[in-house]
């Protein structure tokens, strides 16, 4: 059932940046505090741990573990995450898919303009050979929205992806190559092309297809295999609406629903200074049917102009002192 505070809600999140990102944090907090159980259950747990000046942060791992879920309403669909085999995969639950595309646009228009000023061409294999991945969805949305009926998605058809990019080269179409980190690789050992001019965006992931690479071991691998200056990021996750994208180089800038700090590794509610090496903990304010405020599994250093650098992945026994809920 629609809510009149739901609605308020979506409405202050349209209004950003005019309003203070404080402001529409607060608001969030206050709804998801009181009408999520799962997240009040959290906040009580942890209430007698130092408090930093942010709401806590929910471990990411709850989204594996339990439905999280802010009101009562049946999901339109729900988006998973990728695993290898034996693993668990996250569970995110989408009241309403419309919400989700609408931030995910607004966040690239915020980056890049109007996705209908671009050819789109999506390599992302491992995506498409699976259901609910909300990548390939926010993919397809980009891929209709563009003018140009170049546009697509490209599964393991090198060839024509060669063809396409060179069709996009010889008119000057402005052109994104949207791909997973292995595919952009393999297409960089099949076919030997200068692609000078053309955005490379990597989404990040080897999905245990190749060796893992350092983001900086990547992008040195892409210029020079593609003769291209700089490597474009997006930086996004099956629990979060909201993006955040490098335009050239390792550094991302959040999306105006996205926030983010770092904590210490093994203390969740001791905050780091600004540019030292902690646990990225993020605020989406687009996740309001589910939880805004989520602890996530990436080392990461964020500066002080809210930018930020992903390191790694932490391994499960670092995460020590997150886990109160978790058994």
């Amino acid at each position: 059932m629609q809510t009149p505070k739901r609605m308020e809600l979506l409405s202050v999140l349209d209004d950003l940046p005019n309003l203070p990102f404080e402001t529409a944090e607060l608001e969030v907090f206050r709804y998801q505090s009181e009408n999520n159980q799962l997240y009040k259950q959290f906040i009580a747990l942890t209430a007698g741990s130092p408090r930093f000046p942010f709401a806590p942060c929910l471990p990411i791992q709850f989204f594996k573990t339990h439905p999280v879920q802010t009101g009562h309403w049946e999901p339109e669909t729900i988006f998973t995450s990728s695993g290898t085999t034996g693993q668990s995969t996250s569970r995110h639950m989408v009241r309403d898919k419309s919400v989700y595309l609408n931030h995910a646009m607004a966040g690239f228009e915020q980056f890049y303009g109007k996705p209908s000023e671009w050819v789109i061409l999506a390599l992302l294999p491992s995506y498409l050979e699976r259901q609910g991945s909300s990548l390939v969805v926010m993919a397809d949305t980009l891929i209709q929205q563009s003018k140009y009926r170049e546009s697509g998605f490209f599964l393991n058809d090198f060839s024509s992806l060669k063809n396409t990019l060179i069709r996009c080269k010889s008119n000057n179409y402005p052109t994104i190559l949207l791909g997973v980190s292995f595919a952009l690789l393999d297409f960089a050992e099949n076919e030997k092309m200068d692609l000078n001019g053309v955005i490379i965006m990597e989404t990040g992931g080897m999905k245990g297809r190749r060796k893992e690479l350092t983001k900086i071991e990547l992008h040195e691998t892409l210029k020079q295999a593609f003769n291209v200056s700089s490597i474009h990021s997006e930086y996004g996750m099956t629990e979060l609406f909201s993006q955040a994208y490098s335009t050239g180089g390792v550094i991302y800038r959040p999306s105006k629903t996205l926030r983010v700090f770092a904590t210490e590794i093994n203390d969740p509610f001791c905050l780091v200074a600004p540019g030292k090496t902690g646990v990225l903990n993020v605020v989406d304010l687009a996740n309001v049917d589910t939880c805004s405020f989520i602890q996530t599994e990436d080392l990461a250093r964020v500066y002080a102009d809210g930018s930020f650098e992903i390191l790694g992945r932490l391994d499960a026994a670092e995460l020590r002192g997150c886990n109160l809920m978790v058994e």
